[in-house]
């Protein structure tokens, strides 16, 4: 299984330059966000997964991924059908 999803750029987040992006795998989920050099990437086991919540707007939604261990990762401006898609890949 192979899943990207890339936030929308006008979703007002910050996104319009280098929007989030989440690639949900049969490992995990990996969080990634462009920079002007580079990117961060961060990676999620199935495993270490707690809890997948969404913070709905009215056009876009936020995606709350929180670990066992604490680690708290906010992915902004997701369709609202993305999010709901994402939170069901992941629950």
């Amino acid at each position: 299984m192979y899943y990207e999803f890339t936030a929308s750029r006008v979703s007002g987040d910050g996104n319009a330059v280098f929007p989030d992006k989440l690639i949900i795998t049969d490992d995990g989920v990996t969080y990634r966000k462009g920079r002007v050099i580079g990117y961060k990437e961060i990676k999620i086991r199935h495993s270490a997964i707690g809890s997948v919540s969404l913070d709905k707007h009215l056009l876009f939604a936020d995606i709350i991924i929180e670990t066992n261990g604490g680690q708290r990762i906010t992915a902004r401006g997701f369709s609202r059908s993305d999010a709901n898609m994402i939170r069901d890949l992941l629950d």
